[in-house]
């Protein structure tokens, strides 16, 4: 299989599961890196940061979700929660921190690679290439998708998750017209059989916090009850 040049980091401490993520992974051309602990990963990033993170809950140091939490200061890295918690709340909670996908234990080999490959992808719609559009500027904000980064008319400059990034790209590229629950997920490459689509009102929910001065009476991205969301802004791009 030729070699995809792009890197994954599993943080697993069940040696078991992280060898058969591993081989699953370099099957399809991936390099990856298995870790036991978050410490011994953390480490790691001095030296090399991966494309994408396999993240379990469970680690004997600490607790996954605090470093999808870390990772939100790195948002070109992606984080996929491969955890055997099934609960609705650790998912929700896990997509609050800045996760991109959330797997559960049991789960097919084919099925990882998919949903990495899918994240994967999103990402790179998300930052595009030099011939993309890469800024957008509306009512005095600016949304740089190169660096992952929102700028407010008074200059703040706060970062953007890989999920918050291509939601906001899709409402900017789509300004001023309605858009479905649906059509977000498709979009992000987000398959509606996943049951995954809770994921898209935390990532509005996330980006109403920063874009909007009362989350609950949003100026910018408004809900359409019934229908879907509605991006209002004169939207310039270069």
């Amino acid at each position: 299989m030729t070699a995809t040049g792009q890197y994954i980091a599993i943080i697993e401490d069940d040696r078991d599961i992280a060898d058969i993520l591993e081989a699953a992974l370099q099957r399809v051309g991936f390099e990856t890196a298995a870790f036991d602990s978050g410490a011994s990963f953390i480490r790691a990033l001095t030296r090399r940061e991966p494309d994408l993170c396999l993240i379990d809950l469970s680690l004997p140091d600490r607790d996954g979700l605090s470093i999808v939490a870390e990772l939100r200061n790195r948002p070109k890295i992606a984080s996929i929660i491969v955890s055997g918690r099934h609960e609705l709340d650790s998912k929700l909670i896990g997509l609050e921190l800045g996760a991109d996908d959330y797997i559960v234990k049991p789960f097919d080999d084919k099925e990882i690679v998919a949903r990495v490959r899918s994240v994967l992808r999103r990402l790179v719609g998300v930052s595009g290439d030099d011939t993309q559009r890469r800024v957008a500027r509306f009512a005095g904000w600016t949304a740089d998708f190169g660096v992952f980064e929102l700028i407010s008319p008074t200059g703040e400059h706060s970062s953007l998750s890989g999920g918050e990034a291509g939601v906001l790209r899709a409402f900017l590229e789509s300004a001023n017209r309605l858009l479905t629950r649906a059509d977000l997920m498709d979009r992000l490459g987000i398959d509606a059989d996943t049951n995954f689509d809770r994921s898209i009102d935390v990532r509005i929910s996330r980006l109403r916090a920063k874009l909007e001065e009362d989350p609950r009476n949003p100026r910018f991205i408004k809900t359409v009850y019934g229908a879907g969301y509605l991006m209002v802004a004169k939207v310039e791009w270069t």
